[in-house]
Parts: C-alpha cells; structure tokens; sequence
C-alpha cells in the first residue's frame, strides 16, 4: 500500500521558513516525479514545485522562484519542500504528489497547514 505523509507545517512569521517532509511508503522516492501543491482558502490548487524522476529537473511556480526548494532523500524515502522568505500570500495546506511513470499511476498525501502571519 503506497502512503504518503506529510509533516513539518506550521506557524511562521513573514520573512521565516519551514521545512516540509513527504515520507513516502510503498514507492521508491527515485523512481517517481514528485510535486508539491497547495491550496489556500477560496483558491484553487497550484503546483509549488515538482522534480522529475527522469533527469531530476525541477519546474517551480513563479512566486517561489528562488525562496523554496525541492530535494530528495533516497535513503530516508523522503521529499522535502524547503520554504524561506516565507509571505502570507504563502499561506495555504500544502500536500505531495507522487506520479509513478511506470504504471501511470499517481499518489496524494492528506496535506499539512502552512500559516504566515505578517
């Protein structure tokens, strides 16, 4: 059974970061594309970021280029969303996605609540 379980959210000043995990069962971490995406009250839901499993290229949203970053830890089976500079237009649940191109089959997780206060 494949899981993914997001951590790490949280209050947060304008201007500080978080650093969000996404532990992954049941999949290998390199062998799917992964995103991140979040969804803020009244809005729809954006990708964050994303890197694939082909070539790790990363592709992120433009509001966020250059503040977050996204990594992964073969050894822990785990992604990462690093977040500095953080805004309030940040604010939102933020939730993991996992593509797995082999079968084409795709994965969510159940989202972790990231709060700015200015």
């Amino acid at each position: 059974q494949v899981q993914l379980v997001e951590s790490g959210g949280g209050l947060v000043q304008s201007g500080g970061s978080l650093r969000l995990s996404c532990a992954i069962s049941g999949l290998f971490v390199q062998y799917v594309d992964i995103a991140w995406f979040r969804q803020a009250p009244g809005k729809e839901r954006e990708g964050v970021l994303c890197v694939t499993s082909e070539n790790n290229n990363t592709y992120s949203l433009d509001s966020v280029e250059g503040r977050f970053t996204i990594s992964r830890d073969v050894a822990r089976n785990t992604v990462y969303l690093q977040m500095n500079s953080l805004k309030p237009e940040d604010t939102a649940v933020y939730g993991c996605h996992a593509f797995w191109p082999l079968t084409s089959r795709d994965y969510w997780g159940q989202g972790t609540q990231v709060t700015v206060s200015s």
